[in-house]
């Protein structure tokens, strides 16, 4: 794919939109093609993340062990947080068929950002918004269960 294909399908992704086209260029000339072939790992649950991963091609399974399962497909971003803070995988990523995946690393992530502040807060005010909505459905989900 070209640079201006991954841009493309970058901006695909709800919360790398936020960060405008010259950002994306960035993320797109900065980061790595990953092939993952039919059932094999992307990452495993437990595993250091250092980068996020957007689908290109294919689908992965996400599992979290625990019975909570998706399925990402392109223009899908796996591993957000990991683009803003360390931790370990919370989850295993299978390929269901040969896929290719996009990876952002944290480091370049934080550069981009760092590179264009606009951008950074525009991101920051998004992931305000998200946490606000969940303790928002939190608070009502608790509510009912005390009723």
């Amino acid at each position: 794919m070209s640079i201006e294909d991954d841009v493309a399908l970058l901006e695909r992704v709800p919360t790398l939109r936020l960060l405008g086209t010259d950002a994306l260029r960035m993320l797109a000339i900065g980061s790595e093609q990953r092939n993952v072939p039919r059932d094999d790992v992307l990452f495993s649950q437990g595993d250091e993340a250092d980068a996020g991963f957007v689908v290109q091609r294919g689908a992965l399974r996400v599992d979290d062990g625990a019975g909570a399962e998706t399925v990402a497909r392109p223009g899908m971003l796996i591993g957000e947080l990991a683009l803003i803070v360390a931790m370990r995988r919370p989850s295993t990523a299978t390929a269901l068929e040969h896929s290719s995946v996009i990876r952002i690393s944290r480091s370049l992530f934080q550069r981009v950002l760092e590179s264009d502040p606009a951008a950074a807060v525009r991101l920051r005010e998004e992931f305000i918004n998200r946490t606000s909505r969940l303790a928002s459905d939190i608070l009502t989900a608790g509510t009912k269960l005390s009723s």
